[in-house]
């Protein structure tokens, strides 16, 4: 909150708008909380555009269901460029996601519980691996250790974090995407939103494969 409250200052001070995605809002962990930074000050709020969608929270990737929350102006100039570029998403779809919203929560709430035991898995793990630092994640459903330590001893042509990505498909079968991709070079970023066991078997195959480095 306090470092949304500073950003807020900035964008008061130089007339600025916040595009805010908030798709991961319900996938907190611990004592993280989800702050909205419309919720800050009217000012702020009056301009965010606020983006979100039903692929996370509901697992529901596929029915390509997404929203937005703005100023009345500003929406009523999305809804024409909206309305002309994509039209409108299936029907079926947006029932879907309607009675995801309105409905129960419960669903969310055993997701959400969960993804925070694959969380400590995967945190243990990656913790327990010499060279590689880890930030527990607050939210959603990834970590993002960083790796460097491991790519300045690797002796077999790894360079950087899109090398060992690529290393990691052809030698241990496992997927990552690399941090460069995020503008964090010497990172990986790995999802747990699988199973128990295949978090497991991806760790022991991620552990092997940097040993051979």
């Amino acid at each position: 909150k306090e470092e949304l409250e500073k950003l807020g200052e900035v964008i008061r001070k130089h007339d600025l708008y916040v595009l805010s995605d908030e798709i991961y809002e319900q996938l907190v962990f611990g004592n993280a909380r989800h702050v909205s930074i419309a919720s800050l000050h009217p000012e702020i709020q009056e301009r965010t555009i606020l983006i979100g969608g039903v692929s996370k929270t509901w697992a529901m990737t596929g029915w390509r269901i997404g929203f937005a929350a703005a100023p009345a102006d500003l929406a009523e100039g999305m809804e024409r460029l909206q309305g002309q570029s994509t039209s409108n998403p299936a029907s079926v779809s947006q029932f879907a996601a309607l009675r995801a919203f309105t409905g129960p929560r419960d669903s969310v709430k055993s997701m959400r519980a969960c993804f925070a035991q694959r969380r400590e898995l995967i945190v243990r793990r990656l913790c327990a691996m010499p060279g590689i630092r880890l930030v527990p994640p607050e939210g959603a459903f990834y970590a993002f250790p960083d790796v460097s330590e491991r790519i300045r001893a690797a002796r077999n042509g790894v360079t950087d974090s899109a090398s060992l990505s690529d290393f990691l498909i052809d030698e241990a079968r496992i997927v990552c995407v690399p941090g460069s991709a995020f503008g964090m070079e010497g990172h990986l970023r790995l999802s747990y939103a699988i199973g128990d066991k295949d978090i497991e078997e991806g760790l022991n195959r991620l552990e092997a494969a940097l040993d051979r480095m």
